[in-house]
This record gives structure tokens, sequence and C-alpha cells, in this order.
């Protein structure tokens, strides 16, 4: 049996040397590895057997060694024979060379008292005599509460992500170096497909022995807290996962369980919860596990170390597919290969955020696909919307409230020279695109901006010293248009009301609802009011001529006259009888008719601009 593992990076082996020899000059029996260990494999056999056989592991805890994954390996199966046992600084011991203690995880392990060289030998002897046995490596699984799901694919490359979660579930267990003395929710956040379910899923199954009162999984929209006797057994896992994008803030606080034996893990796509505890960001997996996950760089790059791509590819190709078909398969027209692979749509679950998001940030989002692999900013975005006949100030606002909801649905992920689409999620919304039409005429003027921008060296927006000749209609005005005319046309102005017949309240009702409607269609389309003079025949001047030309003066007059009419109903008398009874409803019936013609006017107007020609006649 061994008595110390020592465990270090081998860049710190001139470092090591030393300790090395003081311990075993002391009498210990001192396990070292001078093999390579497969980085992404998992401890090998040898490895496994040595830390079965020692009492405690050592580990140098360098800057470089989280970054070594064998040592992550070791110390993770000794932190949890620790944690089988009650407490995980049973097994390990650490000696820090850094002037700090922040690249120590797990937060546990940064709280303690590390080892000094020149007291070494003697505090390693001492703790051994606490020990008794070598460490037991076989985890017990945890009581589980809930439908645990499924893992896909083998788990690579997320030991330092396990530390960190660990580390932010328990900061109240340090807090002379956190400053926290009370659990706080922790959110992992990422793009849908990432690994955060298969995350927080191994780490339920491997520090299962943190959580006495067992592991709950529920999901958001059925959540279920750990209650009752359950929490006299000890600290629990409370897991909510798929908790969606656009809850109130209240309502995601209260996901989380207020009860301070309950550590609470949030999975979540949105980046909208920041103020709720703790977050940690997934990102895409780091080259070397992801091409052991894959089955080859090929399929990494094209799919951009996404996790659940990954899995799915790597299955195929480790069943004897043919790695370059797959990756071609992947730009195939017509259904999704990893739909395909998955035997469901899962590329429609990747994007669903995006299919309920609004307008602006589904065109924003078209322009990144035009884009990729560049990332899109808010000027590009803005510089494509103004080209399509927006106002520049109302371009840069749609251009940046769609990327803020894109960045807070973790649809895009933010870089420092902008916002970046993934692979994948370009691949799922290529797949799912709800507007083929729109996402082509996008995409030819992104294109036609970069073109100009690498001929000329600026991109032409409008206003600018070289301008592209601005289009004569945008789509938005035509759509706007359209939605106004086919209003009009239905309203009782364009309709004459019979004679002596119908309701001059619902008629005037029928008027004035044009005005919020009006206001409505502009913002929609994001399409504002400007200055009838500058542009006469637009969307914008048809707008104001309408509401402020034509309904204002009308309702303005009409309005309060009839409502005092009303006011004098007597209770045994009908709304319309006593309205037939006014001594002005001729008059206010001659105006309705009066009425007819400009309203016919500002429909012929719109129709010039939506290509319709219902909704007036050709005489008038």
């Amino acid at each position: 049996m061994w008595d110390v593992f020592f465990s270090y990076s081998r860049r710190d082996a001139d470092r090591v040397r030393p300790l090395h020899r003081a311990l075993t000059q002391a009498g210990l029996k001192v396990f070292t590895d001078e093999s390579a260990v497969a980085g992404f494999a998992g401890i090998s056999a040898t490895i496994r057997s040595a830390l079965a056989e020692s009492r405690v592991l050592l580990a140098y805890y360098s800057i470089g060694y989280p970054e070594r994954p064998a040592c992550q390996w070791e110390l993770t199966a000794a932190f949890l024979a620790g944690l089988s046992e009650g407490d995980p600084r049973r097994r390990v011991l650490v000696v820090n060379p850094e002037p700090s203690t922040g690249h120590i995880h797990p937060v546990e392990l940064r709280d303690t008292r590390h080892g000094r060289d020149e007291e070494l030998a003697a505090d390693v002897i001492r703790h051994l005599g606490q020990v008794a046995g070598p460490m037991p490596l076989e985890i017990k699984p945890p009581l589980m509460h809930g439908v645990l799901p499924l893992g896909v694919g083998e788990f690579a490359g997320r030991l330092p992500e396990l530390w960190w979660l660990h580390s932010a579930l328990h900061a109240q267990e340090a807090p002379l170096v956190t400053g926290r003395t009370v659990a706080r929710p922790v959110q992992l956040r990422g793009m849908p497909g990432i690994g955060k379910t298969r995350l927080a899923r191994e780490y339920a199954m491997r520090f299962g022995a943190a959580f006495p009162g067992g592991v709950h999984w529920a999901r958001a929209d059925a959540p279920r807290p750990p209650a009752g006797a359950l929490l006299d057994n000890g600290p629990c896992l409370y897991i909510v996962d798929d908790v969606p994008c656009g809850l109130p803030p209240r309502a995601a606080a209260e996901l989380a369980s207020p009860h301070p034996a309950v550590r609470t893990l949030l999975l979540t796509r949105s980046r909208a919860y920041g103020g709720l505890g703790e977050h940690l960001d997934l990102e895409p997996l780091p080259q070397e596990a992801a091409a052991v996950l894959g089955g080859g760089s090929d399929v990494v790059y094209a799919v951009g170390g996404h996790a659940g791509a990954l899995a799915l590819l790597g299955r195929a190709v480790h069943a004897g597919q043919d790695a370059a078909s797959l990756v071609a398969g992947l730009y195939e027209p017509g259904r999704s290969l990893l739909d395909v692979l998955a035997g469901e749509e899962i590329t429609a679950d990747y994007v669903r955020d995006a299919l309920t998001a609004p307008v602006e940030a589904r065109d924003v989002l078209r322009c990144a696909g035009a884009r990729f692999p560049l990332p899109v900013t808010e000027a590009d975005a803005s510089a494509v919307f103004t080209a399509e006949g927006l106002q520049p100030t109302v371009a840069r606002r749609r251009a940046a409230a769609g990327l803020a909801e894109l960045t807070a649905r973790g649809l895009l992920e933010p870089s420092p020279d902008g916002h970046r689409l993934h692979p994948v999620m370009d691949h799922a919304w290529r797949n799912h695109e709800p507007d083929p039409a729109r996402a082509e005429a996008l995409r030819r003027t992104v294109l036609s901006l970069l073109g100009a921008a690498t001929t000329l060296g600026v991109v032409p927006v409008p206003g600018g010293r070289r301008e592209t000749a601005p289009m004569a209609m945008s789509e938005a005005e035509r759509m706007a248009a359209f939605d106004l005319q086919v209003e009009l046309v239905s309203r009782i102005g364009v309709q004459p009301l019979p004679a002596d017949g119908g309701s001059l309240r619902e008629a005037l009702t029928s008027l004035h609802s044009l005005f919020p409607f009006t206001r409505d269609t502009l913002h929609r389309y994001s399409v504002g009011l400007q200055t009838p003079a500058l542009a006469p025949d637009s969307v914008q001047a048809l707008a104001d001529r309408l509401l402020n030309g034509v309904l204002r003066p009308f309702t303005t007059e009409w309005h309060p006259r009839l409502r005092d009419w009303e006011s004098r109903r007597a209770p045994d008398t009908g709304a319309l009888d006593h309205e037939r009874a006014w001594d002005q409803a001729s008059a206010m019936r001659a105006a309705l008719v009066g009425l007819q013609a400009p309203l016919q006017d500002v429909t012929a107007a719109l129709a010039v601009i939506s290509g319709a020609d219902f909704g007036f006649s050709a005489a008038g």
C-alpha cells in the first residue's frame, strides 16, 4: 500500500523532486506517475490501481495543475473518496506554490491549510495518523428523486466545470475565502445542446455523497422542491431543468428553494437572470476533448465543439460511418443530419426561442446567419436595416433590441469583436427558418453591403459620404401599408353607413380604433412618424394624414357631442332608439359621408405602396 499518491503537472516536475525526496527520506512510500495518461480517456488502469492502494493524494496545486486533465481525474477520484467518508479533505492534501488561492477548486480545498515545503513531510505524517487504510474509490449512487435524464455520449472535457460547479454550490462552506455564509442559487447557462443537462447529471451522479438528503430533479414547468422529512437527512441538491427565457424576475427567483439545507441548480439558456445567485456559462468543448467525443478534427470543426452534435456524430463514427461523409451530410438540403441521427427533430428545440422571438430579433439572427462565420455587430445590423429604408435612428434601435434579445436567449454569444452565431445554431436555424423569403432578402442586402465595403473600404450607409441608392420602398413599409389598407377598407368611413340604419356609436368607435391600430402597425414594422413634407407619399406621411388630417377633426367634434346626448338616455329607452331621436343624428351621418372621399384617397395611396389594388373604386 502506498502512503502518498503524488499528483502534479509534468511542467512542475523540477519543483516537485525536492518534495518527493523529503517524503521518501521521511520513510513514506510515495507513488508518482511517470507515464503519460491519455488526456481525456479517464484514469488508466495503472493509475486507478495505485489510487486504490494509496491512503492520501497530495496535489501540487500550481496554476498549471488544473489545466492537466490527468491531474483532474486523479484529484476527482480522491476527493470523491473522501467525500464518501464524510469529509473530502480527509483524502486530499494540497501544496500551493502560488501566492493566492483563487485557482484552487473545489472551494473546500481553497479554505484549508496548505502544506509548506520545509514542513511537508511532518505535516503528511501527522495527517496519515488520522487515516486508516486505502481510499475507497467505489462511489455509492446518490438517492435520486424525480426522473434523471439519460446521459448521451461519453462524458469528456468537463472536469474543470464539475469543480467550478461544486465550488459555486458550496461557496458558503469556505466563508474566509468566499465571503459567503449562506447558500445561493447557481445557474448553469449555455446555448441549446451545449451539455448543461449532461454536466448536471454527471455532477449529481459523482457528487451525490455531498447531499445526504438526495438529488431532486425537476423541470421548470413542474417544479418540485424537496420538503418535509427529506430535509432532515441533510443537505439536498435541487436541480431545475429547462428554465425558460422571459420569466419575470420574481417568477425566476421562486424556482429556487428558500430552505437553507437545499442547494439549487438552475439550468437555462437565458442570460437574463444575472441577479439570481451565481452563474456559470458553459462553453463549447475544448479541441482535444471534442475530438475524442466526435471522432475527428473535421467533425469538431464542423459543429464548433457543440457537445450534443458531437455525441451524435461521434456515435456514428465509432459505429463505422465515414467522418468525411457525415460532415458532408450536415450541408445537404432537406432534413438535418442531426435529426436523422437522433431519430427525432432535436434541431427544432435548439431554435425554439428564436422562433418565438420578436421580429427584430429574428431579423438580426438572419443577418448573423448571412454573415456567418463573421461576427455581427449593432452597426452591421443597423446598416442592413437602413439600406432597407428605415431611418438610421430606428434602424439602430431595432438592431440594438434584436442583439440584446438574442444574447439574453443564448442564441448569440458576445465576443470582443461583436456577437457570434455558433455553427450548430446556424445549421438548426437554416433548417427551421419560418420565412425563407425574408431570409433571402436580408442575405442579399448583407452581401451587397459586404461587397461595397470590400470595394470602397466603407459600408455604404445612407447619410454617409458614400451612399447606395435608397430603395424606393422597403419591405417593412409595404407590409405596414398593406395592413393599414386592409383595416381601412373595413371601416364605416370607407364603407357607407346605411341611411337611417346602423349605429353612430359603433361607427365612431370603429374610426377611433384606427388610432391605436395605426400606431401599433408603425411600431410593429419599425416605421416611425416623420414630417409629411419630407416624404409626402411615404407610409409615415399617409399615417399622419389619416390620423391628424382626416380622423382627428371628425372625432374631436363628434365624440363629445354624441357622448353628451348618450348621457341623457332614460333607463327605459334603448340605446339605438335614443340615438335615432337625437336632433344632430342627420348632421353626424352627413359628416360620416364626407369622410369617405379622404379615407378612400388614403386607401388608394396605401395601395400604391402595398401593390394591392382593393378597397377603393377606380373612379374615386
